[in-house]
């Protein structure tokens, strides 16, 4: 008489976890953010949060096809990148180190950039790609950043199929207010912001009188439309003036991403 075996198949506990989950948490696991953040001002959401809803995508088209192509700078504008080199610009060590070629200028992991003049009114226009190859996920992939006065943030980051938490994704007042819908185009696609901007006033008091107001529009699609800034932008809490800004840089932020930018001008209001 032949005995029969039975074996316990021993498999790694982490390995169980999608199954014993429950499904409250494979959904908190599968939308980024943060549950444990101070509450925003309105009262409905916290600074990065998860459970916030996902702006709705829509395409936007080529940039070919987009009004303005290939949108030349008007006239008293202040081209802040010509394709040749960065020397409007500064960064560590008094000079700006990202790699230029073939148009466009690229992060290179040797910290942000800001533009050496400083501004008070204006509007923006800056074109930007994430890598082609999709390297990470949520915040580590394609993430860099616009500086508005060196101090308000228009995030850019890779939004296209990457689930994030939607004030940080594409296009957002960073920690503040997302984009109203998804206009991000394909990794290694072009994209264009243009951002008009109004600073902050503050009385003599010290006190903030009106906030600063920005219009963002992304791929040709207004995704804020006079939109205020709670205050300058900050990580996991809530902005506030009490940073006195009235006028700084158009800074970019180096997170460790390949990201490129090209055709770069501003012109002052």
């Amino acid at each position: 008489m032949k005995t029969k075996l039975s074996f316990c198949l021993l498999i790694p506990a982490f390995l169980l976890l999608p199954i014993l989950l429950p499904a409250a948490d494979k959904k908190a696991a599968a939308r980024p953010g943060y549950a444990d953040t101070p509450m925003l001002p309105d009262g409905k959401w916290r600074v990065h949060d998860s459970a916030r809803p996902y702006p709705k995508v829509v395409d936007p088209g080529p940039i070919e096809k987009q009004k303005g192509f290939p949108f030349a700078p008007p006239k008293g504008a202040i081209v802040l990148f010509d394709g040749k080199d960065l020397s409007k610009w500064t960064g560590k060590g008094g000079k700006a180190s990202w790699k230029v070629e073939n148009g466009y200028f690229e992060v290179t992991r040797s910290g942000g950039i800001n533009t050496k003049e400083k501004f008070k009114d204006f509007h923006l226009h800056i074109e930007w790609a994430s890598p082609k190859e999709v390297k990470g996920t949520s915040q580590g992939r394609g993430n860099s950043g616009v500086f508005l006065q060196g101090a308000y943030e228009v995030q850019v980051l890779d939004s296209y199929q990457n689930p994030t938490y939607p004030d940080g994704q594409a296009a957002s007042m960073y920690g503040q207010y997302p984009p109203e819908v998804n206009a991000c185009r394909k990794p290694g696609d072009w994209q264009t912001y243009d951002i008009t901007f109004r600073s902050a006033r503050f009385g003599k008091d010290g006190k903030v009188k009106k906030p600063a107001v920005v219009t963002v529009v992304h791929n040709g699609i207004t995704v804020h439309d006079k939109r205020e800034y709670i205050g300058t932008s900050t990580h996991k809490k809530v902005g506030n003036y009490n940073r006195k800004v009235t006028e700084g840089p158009i800074g970019l932020q180096d997170h460790g991403n390949p990201v490129r930018f090209r055709n770069v001008w501003i012109k002052k209001l």
